[in-house]
């Protein structure tokens, strides 16, 4: 691959993770969307932006919705008991929760990662230390240590 492929590239992951539809990114960086899309699949983009959209608080709260239903259809039951598989429902929900405790790191960790190269990229323009291969570095590292502790 090139150096202007690799910075294009680079550039290309930036603004997929800020939210920037491929199509646009293609049209910006003068690439097919094809190239777009290969590189997005090739390098995780989607997950690594999943991963940075959804908060730990939408989750928890949307989990906390599922054991309140699943409650309340306990008690409007005939029977009026707590059943075995909805006490194995709430263990699961709830370890959920505990799950995403864990995960909530990672998350707070991908959303600094994303406004640091933000920072990085409106300094590029008058720091001559900041080069798009510094950048490339950056970004490697940023996604070993989410891979990292995404994985523990």
């Amino acid at each position: 691959m090139s150096k202007e492929t690799q910075q294009k590239k680079t550039v290309a992951r930036m603004l997929f993770l800020q939210g920037i539809p491929g199509k646009d990114i293609a049209e910006k960086l003068s690439v097919s969307q094809n190239t777009v899309t290969r590189w997005q699949k090739e390098g995780g983009w989607s997950q690594l932006r999943s991963a940075s959209t959804v908060s730990r608080q939408e989750l928890v709260n949307k989990i906390l919705l599922a054991i309140s239903s699943a409650l309340d259809k306990a008690n409007d039951s005939d029977g009026g008991g707590v059943s075995s598989v909805l006490v194995d429902q709430l263990c699961k929900l709830s370890a959920t929760i505990e799950k995403l405790d864990k995960k909530n790191n990672v998350v707070t960790v991908i959303e600094v990662f994303t406004a640091f190269v933000k920072w990085l990229q409106s300094r590029m323009e008058t720091d001559p230390e900041l080069s798009p291969e510094l950048l490339k570095a950056i970004n490697k590292y940023q996604d070993l240590y989410v891979a990292e502790r995404l994985s523990v």
